[in-house]
């Protein structure tokens, strides 16, 4: 995240004479978190306060992708462009909770409260208070799981 935000800073430089050796050193440190932790967050990116990536590796996310506040990713996620050149990732709400694995990956939006859960392949939008599941992922409201009654001896 720190090499994230200090990407994020140079852009406020004004004078292209010194944002350059800035860029410089942030594509040099950008490069060292990814071979160091295997995760792709690239300074283009937007996220909210409280951004958590849980389990480090394998996490890709787009330059063009957007998060929400509180947002948790779990080891595995992608989050990307559905089809190489052309524009439009993932605008994710607040409180999103990615579980491993899971792959998010086009134009859509993915509401408030939504959870995600581990392999799941979400290509569609996503409404708030909702979980996907599936591949392809499966939408439900949360809440909604049948009560399985025990019968007692």
């Amino acid at each position: 995240m720190a090499v994230y935000r200090f990407g994020r800073w140079r852009y406020t430089i004004q004078s292209r004479i010194f944002r350059m050796p800035m860029s410089l050193v942030y594509r040099v440190l950008k490069l060292m978190s990814q071979v160091l932790t295997g995760i792709d967050l690239p300074c283009e990116a937007t996220v909210g306060r409280r951004f958590t990536i849980e389990h480090f590796g394998g996490i890709i996310i787009s330059g063009d992708a957007v998060f929400g506040d509180d947002c948790f990713i779990r080891n595995g996620v992608t989050v990307g462009l559905r089809r190489t050149g052309v524009r439009g990732a993932p605008v994710l709400g607040n409180r999103v909770d990615i579980g491993a694995g899971a792959v998010i990956l086009g134009s859509i939006t993915i509401g408030d409260d939504v959870s995600i859960g581990a392999n799941a392949v979400v290509l569609q939008d996503v409404p708030a208070n909702s979980i996907a599941v599936g591949v392809p992922a499966m939408i439900r409201p949360k809440g909604t799981r049948k009560e399985v009654e025990v019968p007692q001896e």
